[in-house]
């Protein structure tokens, strides 16, 4: 059967594919689509593009209020294009079209949402404290900004980088996950749908080294904006700091989801379901490390496995499934290697623990919903990301100590807390050192609210007003109004 093919979008025009590369999917373990296999010379093309485009008048030249107004109409074609998309996505990285539909429906609200603010990006005037002159600020944008996206969510995570570097006026290269590609590659001919000038968007694929890396390198590229591992962020980071380069960076999460005593409890089994089961685990926020307090820990380990037993393995783009693959084979032997190092340190399995072994999942890259029990947060399970369908639960006495095994790990992401008690409900998220904490919920996120984390789990904020700050740079503007030199020899 013949592959589907996509192309690149360089300055506006479908680029001429030189070589590809497959396109796997996780259902079935077998090619789908073919993607253009890019090197240096393609990413120099569409650096040059992005920057041709930042300085042109067509785009620099734009009001703010009509740049805005290209984004809220790139949103009505994105809700109208939302099926499509995600049946691209769900084929390409085997999460469930429910949740890639759900997705692709929301994201126009973060178009909609910096489209409306593209015009409220304001200097001001200095009260300044020199007679005779005139002070003031304005906001420009930086210029070619590289967003680097992984194969989780990629739609949703490019658009938290997007829409407010478009908003702010920046151009844009994008290199999406060499295992997910197919769904940005559609989603960039919408841009042009909508009018925006050729070489504001562009995208090339392909493996990290060959195109990554020359990206992140390349001297016009003024910022870099990626999601992914901890690993990979590491080496834009060091790579941004050679080129003095700012960045974005969101990486891994252990996040810990708190269940206290006087919690409702059912509520608390569901968070704590949502948490790691959806999306298959695959998330930077999954909830993977379970607090429960020690007087309800056989009653909620008793409710998690009764539910997360239940739970539906199959085809992601039947509505009836609940969990799906994982996106790569690599990844799946990747999670199936902690639940071997997790029994090796002393943990037990309550759920789950292999591959299912039912026939019509054979092909596709499947791991059950696990639960370890007998965890403590010295064990490497509790400590490094997984990525996968694999919860630790961990019991704990009393608050304090409930906020000291939260935040004793390297990542500061996300957090959940379960409690009646509001007062117990303000002082956990001040405690809890994490760049989101949900109280009664979990996994709720906002084209309004901030996103990011502390510690190693990334820098910056996407999502909500301050998100636009990041693709912004300040000038101040000096006016003399007296119509003199002073001495020449002394500072103003």
């Amino acid at each position: 059967m013949a592959l589907d093919r996509f192309q690149n979008t360089v300055d506006g025009k479908r680029v001429a594919v030189r070589e590809t590369f497959e396109s796997l999917d996780p259902f079935t373990g077998k090619p789908w689509a073919l993607v253009p296999l890019d090197g240096p010379a393609e990413v120099e093309a569409a650096v040059a593009a992005a920057r041709k485009a930042f300085r042109s008048p067509q785009w620099a030249g734009l009001t703010a209020t009509a740049r805005g107004k290209l984004l809220v109409r790139l949103a009505d074609l994105i809700a109208e294009n939302a099926e499509r998309l995600a049946a691209l996505e769900t084929r390409d990285n085997g999460k469930l079209l429910a949740e890639m539909t759900a997705q692709l429906r929301y994201i126009p609200e973060w178009f909609r949402y910096f489209g409306g603010l593209a015009d409220k990006i304001e200097g001001s005037v200095l009260p300044i404290d020199k007679a005779g002159m005139f002070a003031f600020t304005r906001r420009e944008p930086i210029g070619v900004i590289a967003a680097i996206v992984p194969w989780n969510s990629p739609l949703m995570l490019l658009t938290w980088k997007l829409a407010p570097l478009l908003a702010a006026g920046n151009t844009v290269v994008i290199k999406p996950s060499e295992h997910t590609s197919v769904s940005a590659l559609e989603f960039v001919k919408l841009f042009e749908q909508a009018g925006f000038p050729p070489g504001v968007v562009n995208t090339v694929t392909g493996m990290p080294l060959e195109v990554g890396v020359p990206l992140v390198n390349h001297p016009d590229v003024a910022k870099i904006a990626f999601t992914g591992g901890e690993p990979g962020g590491i080496a834009v980071y060091r790579a941004a700091a050679e080129g003095l380069k700012t960045v974005t960076l969101e990486l891994g999460g252990k996040s810990a989801n708190i269940v206290f005593a006087d919690a409702n409890i059912g509520n608390a089994v569901n968070g704590a379901i949502s948490g790691i089961f959806a999306a298959s685990g695959q998330t930077c926020i999954a909830g993977s490390r379970l607090l429960v307090q020690r007087s309800v820990h056989d009653q909620v380990v008793d409710g998690v496995v009764k539910l997360a037993a239940t739970a539906r393995i199959g085809n992601p783009s039947d509505a009836q499934t609940q969990v799906g693959p994982i996106t790569t084979q690599a990844q799946r032997a990747r999670v199936l290697s902690y639940l071997d190092i997790a029994r090796a340190e002393g943990a037990e399995a309550v759920l789950g623990g292999k591959c299912p072994d039912a026939a019509e999942l054979k092909d596709g890259w499947f791991v059950e919903p696990t639960i370890f029990t007998g965890v403590n947060n010295r064990m490497r399970i509790a400590r490094e990301e997984v990525f996968g369908p694999v919860l630790s639960i961990i019991p704990f006495d009393d608050e304090e100590e409930a906020y000291a095994i939260a935040n004793d790990s390297p990542y500061g992401l996300a957090a959940g807390l379960w409690t009646a008690d509001i007062a117990r409900a303000i002082r956990g998220s001040a405690s809890l050192e994490a760049g989101t904490v949900w109280v009664n919920s979990y996994r709720a996120v906002s084209y309004m609210a901030p996103f990011g984390g502390y510690k190693r789990s990334g820098v910056g904020r996407e999502s909500g007003q301050e998100a636009i700050d990041a693709y912004l740079q300040t000038k101040t503007v000096w006016i003399d109004t007296a119509g003199q030199v002073a001495n020449p020899f002394i500072i103003r």
